[in-house]
């Protein structure tokens, strides 16, 4: 897998093609878990770049890979809701891939990012979209609906989330949402091991935008 390419899910269009986070160099980016590995690419495009990771595994192979690279990554171990060591308006763009699916108080994270983000700048972020959780990918037909959308997660399970309720969550912390996609499988080039023929029929990754207002 590239490490110059900003992802937002599997065997979807990349941000070369999306253009959601803008002009990136002399910017100041948090990514928000690393699993994506997103800062080299950011780095790449001489962003200031800060990762945030609870995982200190994750952190290690980040900056493994950051000093083959030969890129600077600045690296916190942290839980993703505390963002204590960020100063309050200093970042220009957050960035999260699939890490916020396994966060209990997104709320709370959702306005730890305002707090840091400058005004008018924008947290994008993917998540698995709510609608794939309905089926069950592996199954001889894994298009039959198998779970309500409706249905809360059981123990054990990552949060379900519908997309209102993102939605209005980013609202009450004083968010303005101004892109929500629901990208299908990018054409042609091989697949990723992640892939289910499902992805043709339901969409697997929701990218939100949302851009900071107010105090």
């Amino acid at each position: 897998m590239a490490i110059d390419v900003v992802r937002y899910g599997p065997d979807i269009p990349t941000e070369e093609d999306l253009k959601l986070l803008g002009h990136l160099e002399g910017k100041r980016v948090l990514e928000l878990g690393t699993g994506a590995q997103a800062s080299i690419a950011f780095a790449k495009l001489g962003a200031h770049t800060i990762a945030v990771d609870s995982s200190p595994e994750r952190l290690a192979e980040l900056r493994r890979r950051a000093d083959a690279e030969e890129v600077k990554v600045e690296l916190h171990e942290s839980d993703l809701a505390d963002l204590a060591f960020v100063r309050a308006d200093s970042i220009d763009v957050a960035f999260s891939s699939y890490a916020l699916d396994a966060v209990e108080d997104l709320n709370r994270v959702f306005r730890q990012v305002h707090r840091v983000l400058r005004q008018e700048c924008p947290l994008v972020f993917s998540v698995s979209h709510p609608a794939y959780a309905m089926i069950d990918d592996t199954a001889e037909d894994p298009l039959l609906v198998r779970r309500s959308y409706f249905e809360r997660s059981t123990d054990g399970e990552p949060p379900h989330r519908t997309i209102s309720e993102l939605y209005t969550g980013l609202v009450r912390a004083n968010f303005r949402v101004d892109a929500i996609l629901e990208p299908g499988p990018a054409p042609g080039g091989p697949r990723s091991p992640e892939w289910h023929d499902a992805f043709k029929y339901v969409p697997r990754t929701l990218i939100i935008r949302a851009r900071k207002e107010g105090l």
